[in-house]
């Protein structure tokens, strides 16, 4: 198993952070795909398997953590990326809601 669950939509109240700028205050941190929750069920494989599908976004992926779940709001390329490199982590900016 990849990811905890694979879900569609946020579940979780609006943040505010909606640019990488918005992000670059939150810390990364490594967390493990195995406690992430998807908040998207499709992608674009080309854009998974592209060089440089960061180039103009974060290099982090963005997490929000709410009611103890960690899901992942932005990054399932980079994810699933790390996945298929058979790495267990992925380094992610980590949004703490209460």
């Amino acid at each position: 198993m990849i990811f905890k669950k694979v879900g569609e939509g946020r579940p979780y109240p609006e943040h505010g952070k909606q640019t990488p700028r918005d992000w670059a205050d939150v810390p990364p941190r490594l967390v493990r795909l195995e406690q992430l929750v998807t908040t998207k069920r499709t992608l674009d494989l080309g854009h998974l398997l592209a060089e440089d599908s960061t180039f103009y976004g974060d290099l982090f992926a963005h997490v929000v953590e709410w009611e103890g779940t960690l899901y992942l709001e932005d990054g399932l390329h980079r994810a699933l990326r790390a996945a298929l490199q058979q790495r267990p982590t992925l380094h992610a900016r980590v949004l703490v809601l209460d």
